[in-house]
């Protein structure tokens, strides 16, 4: 048995989150729906912009990865997060944040100068989120923020597909599938934004070789990587990098596929106002699912009602009390108890 379910490599931002309209994203020259990395003179700028017109909604510690070890953990898997902040507010509001979801860290042992990486969230009324990143310190992530004895005494390592924009992230990701293919730790990947697939393919192909167990995506992400059009040929082309390829689908659920089935995962009717961390919240509920004995169609289930849950809420996350409670409506309390 190993000490943790899983183990995450990825980037820690504070996420600061606005409701804003679609002409301050055209006024802006802000593409929307996608991540966009600024430097920090720019960020401020538009934070400025920002409050002239609108209001901060929300400050919750973020990162796609992070986001989904805080949902595994607050299902009750044992997660641990690899990441980089600053000796700064940012950084400290972040450790504080991870801590109190039950993400297990080394950060306490970390007293770096410099910014804690932050990410503006703009929420359009469509439900639609824009986001605009300045990494700050997190963009210098290396083997340094390793834990090479926890990725060796873990059942998943998980990728962010956000280190994709830096050469010594790619390197440190490189070093933890090593330790990891040598301690029979299954790898499992998400794109994290179909900006990543657009601009930083080349990195992602090398997160993706010799190949992973598991691939996150949505559709979109999917057929872009693959210049495939259709959920079914871009299913087909992803299978040869992945054991298991789940893309996402919004309201229309999911569809996992190895090569030998495919399963259709449901989505769940709701009324979507924010869709930032749906993707997260699918990961770290499949995660969950599969670490802990669901079957791939009862972890997808688990994930498509997550996501539906998040997206109605603003910010990327659920409470403990929410998440508990789907496990309960999706009757799966007893069922866990016994795996």
């Amino acid at each position: 048995m190993k000490t943790y379910d899983v183990i995450g490599v990825g980037n820690a931002l504070v996420d600061q989150e606005f409701k804003v309209t679609d002409e301050f994203l055209t006024r802006h020259n802000i593409e929307k729906s996608i991540m966009t990395l600024l430097d920090e003179a720019q960020q401020q700028l538009l934070l400025a912009e920002l409050h002239k017109e609108f209001t901060l909604e929300k400050r919750v510690g973020g990162g796609s990865a992070a986001n989904s070890l805080v949902a595994f953990s607050q299902f009750g898997g044992k997660a641990f997060y690899c990441c980089k902040v600053a000796n700064d507010d940012d950084g400290n509001f972040y450790q504080q944040d991870l801590d109190r979801a039950g993400v297990a860290t080394h950060l306490v042992k970390q007293n770096n100068d410099g910014h804690t990486g932050k990410c503006v969230v703009m929420v359009t009324p469509d439900a639609e989120r824009t986001m605009c990143t300045f990494l700050g310190i997190t963009i210098d992530f290396s083997t340094d923020e390793l834990e090479p004895a926890v990725v060796a005494d873990s059942q998943y390592l998980y990728i962010e597909g956000y280190l994709a924009t830096s050469e010594i992230a790619r390197a440190a990701v490189r070093e933890a599938r090593d330790v990891a293919e040598k301690n029979n730790t299954k790898i499992a990947l998400t794109f994290s934004d179909s900006s990543m697939v657009k601009y930083f393919k080349e990195g992602l192909d090398e997160f993706l070789t010799p190949g992973v167990d598991v691939l996150f995506c949505n559709q979109e992400e999917a057929e872009i990587y693959t210049g495939k059009e259709g959920i079914e040929p871009a299913m087909e082309a992803l299978l040869q990098f992945a054991r298991q390829v789940v893309i996402t689908r919004g309201k229309n659920g999911a569809l996992i596929g190895t090569k030998e089935r495919r399963i259709q995962v449901p989505g769940f009717k709701v009324q979507a106002i924010d869709t930032n961390g749906a993707g997260d919240m699918f990961a770290g509920a499949y995660l969950f699912g599969i670490t802990q004995g669901l079957t791939p169609a009862q972890a997808g289930t688990l994930a498509s009602r997550s996501a539906a849950a998040v997206v109605s809420n603003y910010g990327p996350r659920l409470s403990i009390e929410q998440q508990q409670d789907i496990l309960a409506e999706l009757n799966l309390v007893e069922e866990l108890a016994a795996s």
